[in-house]
């Protein structure tokens, strides 16, 4: 039987242990203020009938557990990855946290099922959006951290985030300019921004050694720019910036 956790941990007693004790197998851990996982799963959409006594929606913590990731994901490729340079950490990063990746991560844990939200929201997720839920395991993130410390949150990253087997190898990048332009494609477009745009703005360099400069626009918006051997990777330094711009952006609106 589908239930949502929040209605459940204002009820009964029972049912309430009942619902953190499925949570807590979910996620791994062990919960120690349920006030921050309530909050983290609340969608804005649920306020309107949740009880008393939860008042707020999971996006300020979703803002919180955006940078917590972030360090975290950051930390662990710059202590396990030594050859890599910025641009390719910061590439490699945004493979790892793009909204799609954590969607994937989310139903991973079965976390849609705790969710609190409205029956629209609950369609958007069926009909394979991913921005409640990619969100929502952000803010899981920050419960997380918050509930437990930094540890407890880096253990949590380490264990659902990123693959302990990851392995950089010669196709990786390759693989990495596609991936992260499609997700600056999913994620403008999700929000109704359109298809983004790259101009060739610069080239340097004698013939045999050029370097491209790209800009990439969103909305007729100059999002991101960045710079290659090649246009594709100059394509894919800008996508990866405009991506990581448009992101925190629309996490503090």
């Amino acid at each position: 039987m589908t239930w949502k956790i929040l209605a459940r941990w204002f009820g009964k007693k029972r049912t309430r242990l009942r619902a953190r004790e499925e949570l807590e197998a979910a996620l791994g851990l062990k919960i120690t203020n349920e006030a921050y996982f309530v909050e983290a799963l609340t969608h804005r959409s649920a306020l309107s009938r949740v009880p008393s006594g939860a008042r707020n929606s999971n996006e300020r913590l979703e803002f919180l557990g955006d940078s917590v990731l972030g360090l975290l994901v950051a930390e662990t490729l710059f202590e396990r990855f030594p050859e890599l340079d910025e641009g390719q950490m910061t590439r490699l990063r945004s493979l790892l946290v793009n909204q799609h990746a954590l969607a994937e991560k989310a139903a991973a844990v079965s976390l849609s099922r705790f969710l609190s939200m409205s029956n629209s929201a609950q369609q958007t997720i069926e009909k394979g959006y991913e921005t409640i839920i990619s969100d929502a395991f952000e803010a899981v993130i920050a419960a997380i951290y918050l509930d437990g410390g930094l540890e407890s949150a880096r253990r949590f990253v380490l264990a659902k985030v990123i693959p302990a087997d990851l392995r950089i190898d010669g196709d990786m990048f390759e693989s990495l300019d596609r991936n992260f332009k499609s997700a600056l494609l999913e994620f403008a477009q999700g929000i109704g921004l359109g298809a983004p745009r790259y101009n060739l703005i610069k080239e340097e360099g004698p013939d045999h050694d050029r370097t491209f400069t790209v800009e990439v626009i969103v909305n007729e918006t100059p999002y991101g720019i960045g710079s290659g051997k090649t246009k594709k990777a100059a394509e894919q330094a800008a996508a990866g910036e405009a991506y990581e711009r448009l992101r925190s952006e629309r996490s503090t609106d």
